[in-house]
């Protein structure tokens, strides 16, 4: 593997890098898993401990950074979920990894001057100890909020998510004339490199079994595991309601396409992207794309059906994303900087090469199908 240069070296968290080392000598080559788990979570060194990740001083940017436009349109498509359960006096949402809290705040905020407003009951769930201070500072003064350590056991309302799936913790492969090869994590002279092995567990060579697809010869892919746990366990707990999930992803066979040489697994530093996931342990964000095809399928095998299924682009303009634009001209004629501002905004939530490819699944339970306009395909 390459040398690092200064710069990098003098950013690497070297605790925890050590810490991964030590493990590695002790044990052997680790799954590329347990090494994103450590870098990412370990809960005193890892990188959602010890730095702020999101917004423009952060490292990469979500939509609730970009505009508190983004939670009114999110509020505007909740409102329609409690409507379409018959508009229970109790609605709960249940944000899981709620980022700085902008969301959780411009929702609630929105919802306070509508009809929804009297039955919304917002929980968040976060594992983050530093990431739920922050939260809590961006939701003072708001009340109704109520901090979780994890999902309810009953939830009768939505289970919501925004760039949360995309975070966790994947399994990668390379496929070979010869079968799938698991990526696991060396210890190369002081270096971390990849070691290609058998597989760590039957449920990956499983995964590629139920979608009846491989990724191309010599081409290397991630295999999130995590995420579909993740929907059984959601599954298991909603009791009625939705599941709404804002996320980078495609559907399979685009995600495991023979063009794609080396998988999605993206590394971000101050807003620029690598593909190096040892060049700043601990002190870079990691991600993978979303497998969609067998998100929805894991769900249907445990009750939920897909209610929609679009872009955040569509999403957005067909709620009604660009009203806050046209509001501004029509009640301040004279607020020429609010109004580019706005347009700004919006722009950069649709923009189809950015944000506006993150996708948006809804998968509803016990509730019947509805008309809901942020899903229509036109």
């Amino acid at each position: 593997m390459a040398a690092r240069d200064e710069f990098e070296s003098a950013t690497e968290n070297t605790e925890l890098a050590s810490l991964l080392r030590r493990r590695i000598d002790a044990e052997g080559a680790i799954t590329f898993h347990d090494f994103m788990e450590t870098a990412l979570y370990h809960p005193a060194l890892g990188y959602y401990a010890s730095r702020q990740p999101m917004g423009r001083e952060g490292d990469y940017l979500t939509s609730p950074e970009v505009s508190s436009i983004f939670g009114a349109v999110a509020g505007r498509q909740l409102e329609q979920l409690w409507q379409a359960m018959g508009r229970p006096q109790r609605f709960e949402v249940v944000e899981q990894g709620a980022g700085t809290g902008r969301m959780a705040r411009d929702i609630v905020r929105w919802a306070a001057q509508r009809e929804l407003g009297p039955a919304l009951r917002y929980r968040i769930v976060e594992i983050s100890a530093e990431l739920r201070r922050r939260q809590e500072e961006t939701l003072a003064g708001v009340s109704g909020v109520v901090w979780l350590d994890a999902l309810p056991d009953a939830i009768d309302g939505v289970v919501l998510t925004n760039e949360l799936l995309d975070s966790f913790p994947v399994h990668r492969v390379v496929r070979r004339e010869t079968g799938l090869q698991e990526l696991y994590v060396a210890n190369s002279e002081g270096q971390f490199d990849w070691q290609a092995g058998p597989l760590s567990t039957p449920r990956i060579a499983e995964y590629f079994d139920a979608l009846g697809l491989l990724p191309g010869v010599d081409c290397a892919a991630e295999v999130n595991l995590h995420a579909l746990d993740w929907m059984k366990d959601v599954s298991s707990r909603l009791r009625r309601g939705f599941v709404l999930t804002f996320d980078y992803g495609y559907p399979a066979p685009e995600l495991y396409a023979p063009w794609r040489k080396d998988g999605t697994l993206l590394c971000f530093y101050h807003h620029n992207a690598s593909g190096d996931a040892f060049a700043r342990v601990g002190k870079q964000d990691m991600t993978s794309h979303v497998d969609f095809t067998t998100l929805i399928r894991t769900g249907a095998e445990h009750g939920l059906k897909v209610a929609g299924f679009t872009t955040q682009s569509r999403f957005l303009a067909n709620l009604g994303a660009g009203d806050a634009i046209g509001a501004v001209a029509r009640e301040s004629p004279d607020a020429l900087e609010e109004y580019y501002a706005r347009r700004r905004a919006v722009q950069e939530l649709i923009d189809p090469a950015g944000l506006g490819r993150v996708r948006v699944l809804l998968q509803r339970k016990g509730v019947e199908a509805a008309e809901l306009p942020g899903f229509r395909d036109e």
